[in-house]
């Protein structure tokens, strides 16, 4: 065999086993997605059965994601140093304790302490694989952060049906036994399979014009003392909070204007609009990820957040306006998901481009504890569409902050969720700003010290 052929084997093997590393994190992303997308389905149920409320329940949610989040860095920093496969094991072991947990919980301090163990499982998954597929992909980090997260935006898709079927048949407590023993099960297979790019294999860094690339690697400590990593902060949980409070209170909202239940023939399927836009909007979410992801590596990441956070505010002033139509609920719900995903790869992306693929799971963990901030807006934006006037001790310690703007709200406003929807639009426009006039420039200034 000539040198050349053999080089050429050699490519071919290496392309072979970076593209097999991303779809075993895909799968593992599948396997969590319901814990965070199905979770919905679960919140009137349990409040049916024990009347403790849906913002003391949704308190669980916002657990899952501060302790699904706030952790991923430690998860990360395991991960940059002992590789992949043993903290993807470990999460998997925990995800399926905590919803084995949730399938005999009789007081909310059980429910809780569940929800902290399946966002540590969770967070351990979510960190490793999106970790990895940015050392892996440099030359392609947004479409491979998003395919990744698109395991866990789209994931639930395939499983809302027989999750609200079992849960109808059988009760909530069967869905939680079943599929957190099966999920459980298959992240501990298809973690063995998992590993980090040993020197030289993985691919460099595309040359852009559009997208801006350093060539420092930092450290996590010298990332937290950029101030651009706390401009992607803020933007990050600006546009966050709409989506997760959306995807957390979703079966909720759908009842509340009347159309969860309501019988519809969509693109010529059958069904509630519950269920039909539950899937229509898993699966937009999930393809956002990687779509925006490839138009970011084409035109850069500032100007597709700038467009896409846009597109983001005019979807969710829409289904605060136009929600109680079944037809409109469905297609306004799928806009809001489908402009919302696309920050899981862009944001991960960015800050790999900006700060180096070295710490890359660390650095992305650090990053992603914004998602974590963004859940505090769960409960608020629950109590808010209740119009009930919020308590500062109904609310974890750092969301106090935010108690003032959502009672001035209320009481300006009146309780429902288009207001609640009226102020994520405003959010995502102020990000969608910083995106051209902040970050842009900053993140030119940044790559030009070096």
């Amino acid at each position: 065999m000539s040198v050349a052929s053999s080089a050429a084997a050699e490519t071919q093997a290496s392309a072979a086993v970076r593209w097999s590393q991303l779809i075993f994190g895909i799968i593992c992303m599948v396997m969590i997605a319901n814990l965070q997308y199905g979770w919905n389905l679960f919140v009137d149920p349990i409040d049916a059965k024990f009347h403790w409320g849906r913002p003391a329940i949704q308190t669980a949610f916002t657990l899952f994601i501060l302790t699904e989040t706030w952790l991923v860095p430690i998860e990360g920093w395991f991960v940059d140093r002992y590789g992949p496969r043993i903290v993807v094991m470990a999460g998997g072991v925990l995800v399926a304790i905590a919803w084995i947990i949730n399938s005999f919980a009789a007081s909310l301090w059980v429910l809780y302490a569940a929800a902290i163990l399946s966002g540590i499982g969770a967070g351990a998954v979510y960190g490793t694989c999106v970790g990895n597929a940015l050392k892996w992909f440099a030359d392609r980090r947004g479409l491979a952060a998003g395919l990744t997260a698109a395991g866990f935006g789209a994931g639930a898709a395939a499983t809302v049906v027989p999750i609200r079927a079992l849960i109808d048949g059988w009760g909530y407590q069967s869905a939680f036994l079943w599929f957190g023993i099966a999920q459980g099960l298959a992240i501990l297979v298809v973690a063995q399979f998992l590993a980090a790019p040993l020197k030289g294999q993985a691919v460099g860094a595309k040359v852009s014009h559009y997208v801006q690339q350093g060539s420092r690697e930092y450290a996590p400590s010298d990332l937290l003392s950029t101030p651009l990593f706390w401009v992607l902060y803020v933007m990050f949980v600006l546009v966050a909070a709409p989506g997760i409070a959306l995807a957390a209170s979703f079966a909720s909202v759908a009842k509340d204007y009347g159309v969860a239940n309501t019988e519809i023939i969509f693109l010529g399927i059958a069904g509630t609009v519950l269920t039909l836009a539950l899937q229509v909007d898993n699966v937009l979410n999930g393809l956002a990820r990687p779509f925006f992801g490839w138009v970011s590596d084409q035109i850069g990441r500032e100007v597709t957040m700038c467009f896409v956070f846009c597109a983001g505010a005019a979807s969710m002033l829409g289904l605060g306006y136009f929600g109680n139509n079944p037809v409109l609920f469905i297609v306004l719900a799928a806009c809001v998901f489908f402009t919302w995903g696309e920050i899981y790869s862009l944001f991960p992306a960015l800050c790999t481009d900006a700060f180096g693929s070295r710490f890359a799971a660390t650095n992305a963990g650090l990053l992603y504890t914004a998602k974590g901030t963004a859940s505090l807006f769960v409960p608020i934006a629950v109590m808010m569409a209740a119009g009930a006037e919020i308590k500062e001790i109904d609310i974890p310690v750092i969301g106090k902050l935010l108690v003032p703007i959502a009672n001035f709200i209320v009481s300006n406003f009146g309780g429902s969720w288009r207001a609640v929807f009226a102020t994520f639009s405003v959010m995502d426009l102020i990000a969608a700003v910083m995106a051209v006039a902040v970050l842009k420039p900053m993140l030119k200034s940044h790559i030009s010290r070096r």
